[in-house]
């Protein structure tokens, strides 16, 4: 009767070994994001705000892969409130989300589309950087650090705008 029982206690614990294993292993290979968007992000920076009010973040949002997807959400511990704002006929306005073509890049640029601080908790100065975490329909979060300029950078072309 020992004999057996240990018998079955090992089967028991080879099957859920095994089990385990198979779940981790299809788990992991689904959140590595295989099949969905590949994110980069290049020249995000934020020129130092005027007031706590209000501050534009900036970035170049590319998406390496096949997959079209949408900028859904920013969050930032610098605010409660980071909107996406497009900009139309000279108007901004604030959008759910922005199109992400698939192979294609997103620009949020001075005088165009870009993303909107509101009610600041503190005022960053020139050389901070500013943690953002960008959501996504499809992809993973990106986490992005937003390098605190001049009020007059523009890389676009280097002058006030």
């Amino acid at each position: 009767m020992n004999r057996r029982t240990t018998r079955t206690l090992a089967a028991a614990l080879s099957l859920t070994a095994a089990l385990a294993i198979s779940g981790c292993s299809s788990d992991k290979d689904g959140e590595a994001g295989s099949d969905g968007p590949a994110i980069t992000v290049s020249g995000a920076f934020m020129p130092e705000p005027v007031n706590d009010k209000m501050a534009g973040g900036f970035m170049v949002i590319k998406n390496g892969s096949g997959t079209a997807d949408k900028l859904t959400a920013v969050t930032s511990p610098l605010s409660d409130d980071v909107q996406i704002h497009e900009t139309k006929n000279q108007k901004m306005q604030q959008v759910p989300s922005m199109d992400l073509p698939a192979g294609g890049e997103l620009e949020l640029r001075r005088g165009g589309d870009h993303i909107m601080f509101m009610g600041l908790k503190n005022k960053p100065k020139v050389g901070d950087k500013i943690t953002v975490e960008l959501r996504f329909e499809k992809a993973a979060p990106v986490k992005v650090e937003l390098d605190v300029k001049e009020r007059t950078h523009n890389p676009q072309n280097q002058t006030s705008h």
